[in-house]
């Protein structure tokens, strides 16, 4: 009997090493991980270099206080800003935390404009993480049940609607809007091409913060290192975790002009949160981003994935749409066509690692894919969809 609790429900398989695209179990078998740890090793299991970026720092130094200077915590922090002209940076271990501290952020914008009951809008269908604070944001009632009463005040608007966020231009206390540039956890929803633009123009007009969530769609995943540079657009928060650490616990709260002032001394904190190791870890992962084309390879095989889908997937009537970003991709399906439930474990019968997110297969393949490995993950998934009952 496992003493572990409950919260999990695991599938009967247990994984003792990966390579790249690629995942072995206890007898050998081989999976292909289509899900990269859901959006987590982005440059593949085992990346050589991530490798030695975690060996030579574990031999060196693992920790300190943030009561001292972290210099690879410094570094970070300048990248980062660099990457995406935001102003400054707090570490956190987690996109939730990295969540949490936005939300935080956000309340001490409300606290300098004298609102009492601030408020923050995020969208239905949305996933911002496990805590209070990101539960509440979430607009997922599965994701909130039982845990009430949650933490005031978050009003949910459908996504891509931008009347629905214009309705509440006269609430005076709202002070931000939070959103993913796309919905990851509800199966890959992705807006009009407009729509960051056009919240970011609200958020201007009604001295709102906008809080973009990147924790599924940055470091590449979509093409781009963050999904709002396909907009032209700079938030005034920006949230980043997955795989920022290629499977090292790490997440980033970014912050731009004046939401970037309002963390001072003693208002927030983590004691793990920028350690010498996993900032070490995320500089390498940058680094193999901008010096091995991995971008250049995500769009790519982005174009050929959706090529490969449309044409295999077009005919089967319990397909209903193709939804590609990147390497972020949905399979919108029909429920009366297809059970859903049982699709996780045929898929992992046939050694593949999928999510069904909603009514959708997700897909979130390493940015490292190769287009041998593309042909293997499309022969699978049309395999499963066209043997499903």
């Amino acid at each position: 009997m496992s003493k572990l609790m409950s919260n999990y429900i695991p599938l009967d398989v247990t994984f003792v090493s990966g390579d790249g695209c690629w995942l072995t179990d206890k007898s050998g078998k081989k999976y292909f991980d289509a899900l990269s740890g859901v959006g987590v090793v982005n440059l593949g299991h085992c990346h050589p270099d991530i490798t030695v970026s975690i060996v030579e720092q574990a031999k060196t130094l693992l920790h300190t206080s943030n009561w001292y200077h972290i210099e690879h915590q410094e570094v970070l922090a300048e990248r980062l800003c660099a990457l995406s002209t935001m102003d400054n940076v707090f570490f956190a271990n987690s996109g939730a935390e990295a969540n949490e501290a936005a939300i935080k952020i956000a309340r001490l914008f409300a606290k300098d404009k004298g609102i009492e009951e601030p408020a923050i809008i995020s969208a239905n269908e949305s996933f911002h993480g496990r805590t209070m604070a990101t539960l509440s944001a979430t607009g997922n009632d599965k994701v909130q049940d039982g845990f009430s009463p949650l933490v005031s005040e978050f009003i949910h608007v459908e996504f891509d609607d931008i009347e629905a966020l214009s309705k509440h231009s006269n609430n005076d206390n709202v002070v931000a809007v939070m959103l993913e540039p796309i919905q990851g956890e509800a199966g890959v929803i992705i807006p009009e091409s407009d729509y960051l633009d056009k919240v970011k123009s609200l958020c201007e007009k009604n001295d709102w913060l906008l809080i973009l969530d990147e924790v599924q769609t940055g470091m590449g995943r979509t093409g781009k290192m963050f999904a709002h540079q396909y907009n032209n657009i700079t938030p005034d928060l920006l949230t980043l975790a997955k795989g920022l650490g290629n499977g090292v616990p790490i997440g980033a709260c970014l912050a731009k002009g004046r939401a970037a002032k309002l963390f001072t001394a003693g208002k927030h904190g983590s004691t793990f949160g920028g350690n010498p190791l996993v900032c070490r870890v995320a500089l390498s992962v940058l680094d193999v981003i901008e010096n091995n084309s991995v971008l250049a390879n995500v769009d790519k095989m982005s174009q050929y994935i959706h090529t490969q889908l449309e044409s295999e997937l077009s005919d089967i009537p319990a397909v209903q749409s193709i939804r590609i970003k990147g390497l972020m991709i949905g399979i919108g399906l029909d429920d009366n066509l297809i059970d859903k439930t049982k699709l996780l474990q045929k898929a992992l019968d046939d050694q593949l690692l999928i999510n069904i997110a909603g009514s959708s297969i997700r897909l979130l393949p390493p940015l490292i894919i190769s287009s041998d490995e593309v042909d293997i993950l499309i022969n699978k998934i049309v395999k499963l969809i066209e043997t499903a009952d």
